[in-house]
C-alpha cells in the first residue's frame, strides 16, 4: 500500500484507511470475530489509518480494541471527541455538541479506555461547538497532546475560517469530512485552505455510503432513507450518472467503488479516503484503488459525469449550514 502524509508534522499515513464506524453501536454484522478478521486482513495489506468514533457509546471502540490485540503497533490509531451521547447527553439540556476542554480530557479517557490504549495517535474534535471558540477546543488537545495522550490533532466538518484560528494555536494533521462523487461542497474553501496550509483532508463516506458500491439501487430502507439524494424522487436520476460511470469503469477494467476512491486519491496527495466495510472481499477492492491511475482527461471526464448540478437531492434531509462547515 502506498503511503501519504497528513499535515505539518508529517504523519505518515497508508494512501487508503479504513473507516470503523460500520461497528457503531451494535455487534457488526457477521459478529466480532468477522469484524476482527476484517481488521487483521487489512493490516496485512498495508492499511495502517484505522478511524473511530465514541459512536453508540464507545461500543464500536469496544470492538476495535479487540480487533486491534497484539496489532495496536502498527496503525495509525484515531478516535474523536464532541459527538454527546448517551450517558453524556440529555435532551432537556438543548445540547449536541461539546468542544469544551473538560469535555475532551473526560471524552478522550472513556475513549482511551474502551481502546485498551495509553494514547491516540490523531484525535479529533467531531463536531465545531459554536459555544466554544475553536482556540479554547484546540488548547484543551493541545494540552493532552502535551501529557502524551494523543500526538496529533485533527477537527471534523471545519470550514476555512475555524481551520485558520484552529493553526494557529496548534499545526493541524487533518480535517475529516464526507467527500465523494456526490458531495463536493468542501470544494469551495476549505479544500483548498487545507492546501495552501498544508493540512490532511480525510473523507469519510468516500463511496457515499455505499451508493458507488452498488448497494444502493433502489430507495433504502434503513438509517439511509433519510437521505434525500437516495428518495424515490431523486434516485432514478442519480443511478443514470451512476450507469455512465459503471460504463467507464467497464473500460478501464476497474470496479465503480474503485474508480470513485482513485478520483478522491488523485483530486490531491493530502487526501486520503477511509472506506468502511464488514467484508474482505470489499476491502480487498478498496484498497487495490491505490494502484488506480487516472489520466487527466479520465479526471475530468469523471468531473463532468457527476457534475455538481447534474446529482438530485441534498446531503442531508435538512439545512444543517448552522453545524457543519463552520
Amino acid at each position: 500500500m502506498k503511503t501519504r502524509t497528513l499535515g505539518p508534522e508529517g504523519l505518515a499515513v497508508s494512501a487508503i484507511g479504513y473507516g470503523a464506524p460500520t461497528f457503531s453501536g451494535r455487534v457488526p454484522p457477521g459478529g466480532i470475530a468477522n469484524a476482527c478478521a476484517v481488521v487483521a486482513r487489512a493490516i496485512d495489506l498495508g492499511v495502517t489509518l484505522i478511524d473511530t468514533a465514541d459512536h453508540g457509546d464507545g461500543n464500536n471502540e469496544d470492538v476495535l480494541a479487540l480487533a486491534l490485540a497484539g496489532k495496536r503497533d502498527k496503525v495509525v490509531l484515531c478516535s474523536k471527541f464532541g459527538n454527546l451521547r448517551g450517558w453524556s447527553w440529555s435532551k432537556d439540556s438543548g445540547r449536541t455538541v461539546d468542544g469544551s476542554p473538560a469535555y475532551a480530557r473526560k471524552a478522550l479517557e472513556g475513549s482511551l479506555k474502551r481502546l485498551k490504549t495509553d494514547y491516540l495517535d490523531l484525535y479529533y474534535l467531531h463536531r465545531v461547538d459554536p459555544a466554544v471558540p475553536i482556540e479554547e477546543s484546540i488548547g484543551a488537545m493541545v494540552r493532552l497532546k502535551e501529557e502524551g495522550k494523543i500526538r496529533h490533532i485533527g477537527i471534523c466538518e471545519a470550514g476555512a475560517e475555524t481551520i485558520r484560528r484552529a493553526a494557529r494555536v496548534h499545526p493541524i494533521a487533518a480535517i475529516q469530512s464526507e467527500y465523494n462523487l456526490m458531495t463536493r461542497d468542501y470544494e469551495d474553501a476549505t479544500i483548498p485552505e487545507v492546501k495552501e496550509i498544508g493540512i490532511g483532508f480525510v473523507a469519510y463516506y468516500p463511496l457515499a455510503r455505499g451508493f458507488f458500491a452498488g448497494a444502493i439501487t433502489r430507495p433504502p430502507a434503513d438509517g439511509r432513507k433519510a437521505v434525500p439524494r437516495f428518495s424515490a424522487e431523486n434516485l432514478p436520476g442519480n443511478l443514470v450518472l451512476l450507469t455512465r460511470l459503471r460504463m467507464m469503469a467497464e473500460v478501464r477494467g476497474c470496479s465503480v467503488g474503485q474508480l470513485a476512491l482513485a478520483w478522491l486519491l488523485h483530486k490531491g496527495e493530502f487526501i486520503v479516503p477511509i472506506p468502511g466495510t464488514n467484508s474482505i472481499a470489499h476491502l480487498e477492492e478498496n484498497c487495490a484503488a491505490a494502484d488506480v491511475t487516472l489520466s487527466a482527461p479520465e479526471m475530468a471526464k469523471i468531473d463532468r459525469i457527476f457534475a455538481r448540478d447534474k446529482v438530485k437531492g441534498a446531503r442531508f434531509d435538512r439545512d444543517r449550514s448552522g453545524e457543519l462547515n463552520i
